[in-house]
């Protein structure tokens, strides 16, 4: 975890890299429009196993103009919210150029890490991210890479962008920030959006209080609620399966359902939504068979909000995890 977190970066949440499904294309099911698949870009970042990146403000020390992102994940096959599926996003600072590369095309740090980081979606199938407006560079409108990793068989990787007239306005009101000027791109320049783009367009608005600029677009992608389980899902699946919290939304009394299918240590623990550890919930031997973890937030010092709570199972076999999101009423 961080520095300031208690769990050693390699513990926590292994999820593998995983495949993109190319074979995409634009449907509709109910109201929602599978979104396209777009490239990863010239500069992603492998997230999966850094721990570093479970984070909401994704800032660090860049400059620009407060940009808070939410994001709602639905299946297509029933438009229906997908919790606990993990979102990544990237995008580059308001100079157009990307963290963790040093090239001709985009000259920066190799060892710099701003303006990446992932979420787990909640119950809503909501993830919410603090971050600056991008800028822009040559040859590419002002996006903002997306990837969601439904299971370890499927992620969908795709892009975002902006209303042209806002996304210029606000480049206009802060050029003492922006110093490029407007983006002089249009979609059917772009060699992304030019094949499209209305599933792809984000709000933007302006909160006239805080000055900061709110955006929101909801991603439907492959599945009901619950895909086909990958490789990992079935490895965990012939040694544990852990429930939901229930209820869920919570307000503030917590039970979490777990079945062993075979004896093993096992260890919950709480972090918040910035990879946080906070406390352990339980840490004991365990036999095959179904359990609870009851707690109330009220004995756990802890205010009502979002966690994500995250078992580890050890036997002979070896060490397994899963991960869920429980979300506050």
């Amino acid at each position: 975890m961080k520095a300031t977190g208690l769990l050693g970066a390699a513990s926590f949440m292994p999820l593998p890299s995983l495949a993109m499904d190319g074979t995409i294309t634009k449907t509709i099911a109910a109201d929602c429009t599978l979104i396209p698949s777009e490239t990863a870009g010239p500069f992603p970042l492998d997230l999966t196993a850094n721990t570093f990146y479970l984070r909401q403000d994704i800032r660090e020390s860049q400059q620009g103009v407060p940009l808070n992102l939410r994001l709602k994940v639905l299946g297509v096959t029933n438009c229906q919210p997908m919790s606990n599926v993990r979102v990544n996003i990237w995008h580059c600072n308001k100079d157009g150029v990307y963290s963790g590369y040093n090239t001709n095309n985009n000259p920066g740090d190799a060892s710099s890490t701003f303006l990446r980081g992932y979420q787990i979606t909640d119950a809503q199938g909501e993830v919410t991210f603090k971050t600056i407006f991008p800028g822009w560079y040559n040859g590419r409108i002002t996006h903002i890479h997306f990837q969601v990793y439904v299971s370890s068989s499927y992620s969908a990787v795709s892009q975002l962008t902006f209303d042209i007239e806002q996304k210029n306005t606000l480049f206009t009101a802060h050029k003492d920030i922006y110093t490029k000027g407007n983006d002089p791109l249009t979609f059917s320049s772009d060699n992304i959006f030019s094949d499209g783009y209305t599933v792809q367009l984000a709000t933007l608005t302006r909160n006239e209080t805080t000055g900061e600029y709110e955006s929101y677009m909801e991603i439907a992608v492959q599945g009901e609620g619950t895909l086909g389980v990958g490789h990992i899902e079935k490895e965990n699946a012939k040694y544990f399966s852990l429930g939901q919290n229930y209820p869920n939304p919570y307000h503030k009394d917590i039970s979490i359902p777990l079945t062993l299918h075979q004896s093993g240590r096992v260890v919950i623990e709480l972090f918040d939504l910035n990879g946080k550890k906070l406390l352990v919930l339980h840490d004991n031997q365990l036999s095959e068979g179904d359990h609870t973890v009851s707690f109330t937030m009220d004995n756990l010092g802890l205010p009502v909000a979002p966690y994500l709570y995250q078992i580890t199972f050890t036997n002979i076999h070896g060490t397994f995890t899963d991960i869920k999101m429980m979300t506050p009423q």
